[in-house]
């Protein structure tokens, strides 16, 4: 009988590749991703306060420092790494450099995966709910104005204008 002590294999689709791996059911899929090498995913707080450790699980934005790789068992897994293929994050890592959105790096894979998961469901947000959107992410360099224009900016880019 296995218990939640004991490792065993789970199948996640990380970036568009499956992969089996071997983990404690309970391990936090913070730490299984980084062990596959994606250290793109930072952890900032290991409390789910800060979004530096945010992932799009099955298209919901989630904090992986609090999530067990058992619930993402079979989910389809988007980090940072996986994000180069899409247009509105292409925009958004454009933005984010080019207008002074990343600045110590530690928040900004968090911030340019809530800033797509936005831009997924509201393709021309305002600023109130940009700052909405990303209110689960913490920045303790930029005081949130160059991350908030960055998203509306990757917007307006992405709608053509």
């Amino acid at each position: 009988m296995k218990t939640s002590a004991q490792k065993r294999e789970f199948s996640l689709n990380v970036n568009g590749v499956p992969r089996n791996i071997r983990a404690y059911p309970a391990e936090r899929l913070l730490d299984v991703l980084r062990y596959l090498g994606l250290t793109g995913t930072k952890e900032g707080c290991g409390e789910g306060e800060c979004g530096a450790c945010s992932v799009l699980v099955d298209g919901r934005l989630v904090v992986s420092c609090l999530m067990p790789v058992a619930q993402a068992e079979g989910a389809k897994l988007l980090t940072i790494e996986g994000v180069t293929g899409n247009q509105r994050f292409r925009s958004l890592q454009e933005t984010f450099a080019e207008g002074g959105g990343a600045q110590c790096g530690i928040c900004t894979p968090g911030m340019i995966l809530a800033g797509g998961h936005l831009l997924e469901r509201n393709p021309a947000p305002t600023i109130e709910e940009i700052r909405e959107a990303l209110s689960g992410n913490l920045c303790r360099c930029t005081g949130y104005l160059q991350i908030f224009e960055a998203v509306a900016e990757a917007a307006r880019r992405c709608a053509g204008t």
